[in-house]
């Protein structure tokens, strides 16, 4: 059996440091879920911690928390596709867009409901993920602010996804410009200016984040405690919110070398063995996760003596030396994940959410 655990005084202690952290810099923030898969459990636990606005890129992560609570805010964070206008308009109070036609379907569905549907434009700085060019933006603006029951309510950008291009003051700058450009042309005032992520923290630290830069979308730092941009824990800051608990299932004494012909394994890898390793063993257990759950570049044990020897799609097998610890068949092994093997685990249907209290 393999379950993930979450604790909620770990994510407590995350969200009350981020949270009176950005209060200081007068920075509104959003917790982008999708890391949760929309699992109710999970999701309850952030609701109970009073949190505000929501961010995620399933449509059906958003129904989850609105169904959970009809007052919480909610923005989908990617460009809507056509076949989700209608549930976008119903379940997400805040879309960001980057596409003028679809713009336009959001705006005859907010018609059709009766509701004012609000934006956030995304801007291209260079990243070549989703965003309007910058050449274009202007004339963009001017054709939305036209529809009815849209509200451009922010202009925001994406770094460090796609290609890892890093935020800086300059390229921030740059959004703001946008921003002035907009409000002085338009005789408008466009409230949010969406500059920032978990990579951008730092640059407040340093005292370069440009001031009109003033809301962030926040999930691995909140979950994982970590400085995206430079790699490393933050102070203060809990990492290990999420353990994968995962059975042994068999353990035997085993060669360090396969014995037979080597062709091609499920991954389509041909794998190479160290001579040296000829005529050795060591302590070997299967436990009950595999590929299919878990990429094993996301995973590692917390037991330092514990290695990863290799994974099929069902079983992932671990290599113990001479079992120092005596583990036997039955023992719980516990281990850490990066952001994108929390992601895939809370993806599985497989794996049990447990929270912890």
């Amino acid at each position: 059996m393999a379950y993930i655990t979450l604790e909620t005084k770990k994510l407590a202690n995350n969200f009350n440091h981020l949270n009176d952290f950005f209060k200081s810099h007068n920075i509104d923030w959003s917790i982008v879920t999708k890391i949760l898969c929309g699992n109710e459990k999970y999701l309850t636990e952030l609701l109970n911690l009073g949190i505000k606005q929501y961010s995620d890129s399933r449509i059906s992560n958003l129904k989850m928390i609105k169904n959970l609570d009809a007052n919480a805010q909610t923005i989908y964070i990617k460009p809507p596709a056509k076949g989700v206008i209608e549930e976008v308009v119903t379940y997400a109070d805040i879309s960001m867009n980057t596409d003028f036609h679809t713009i336009e379907m959001l705006s005859k569905e907010a018609v059709k409901q009766n509701k004012i549907h609000k934006i956030i434009i995304m801007i291209d700085l260079g990243e070549l993920r989703e965003g309007v060019m910058r050449d274009d933006f202007i004339d963009f603006y001017a054709k939305v602010f036209e529809m009815k029951n849209i509200e451009v309510v922010g202009l925001g950008t994406n770094l460090a996804c796609l290609y890892g291009v890093l935020p800086n003051n300059d390229k921030l700058i740059q959004l703001c410009l946008y921003k002035q450009l907009i409000e002085m042309k338009f005789n408008v005032k466009i409230p949010f200016i969406s500059g920032g992520s978990s990579v951008t923290i730092p640059l407040i630290k340093q005292g370069l984040l440009p001031k009109d830069i003033n809301h962030f979308r926040i999930g691995e730092t909140l979950f994982m405690g970590t400085d995206a941009y430079n790699h490393v824990n933050f102070e203060n800051m809990e990492n290990d919110i999420f353990k994968l608990h995962a059975e042994i299932i068999e353990l035997y004494e085993k060669p360090l070398i396969p014995s037979g012909e080597l062709g091609s394994n499920l991954e389509g890898e041909v794998v190479t063995f160290d001579d040296e390793n000829i005529g050795k063993s060591t302590i070997r257990a299967i436990i009950d996760i595999g590929l299919l759950d878990i990429d094993m570049k996301h995973l590692e044990a917390t037991n330092e003596n514990v290695k990863l020897a290799g994974a099929t799609s069902d079983m992932v097998v671990l290599d113990l030396g001479e079992n120092l610890e005596n583990f036997k068949v039955g023992d719980q092994m516990q281990f850490t994940l990066d952001y994108m093997g929390i992601v895939r685990i809370m993806n599985s249907q497989y794996i049990e959410k447990r929270v912890v209290h």
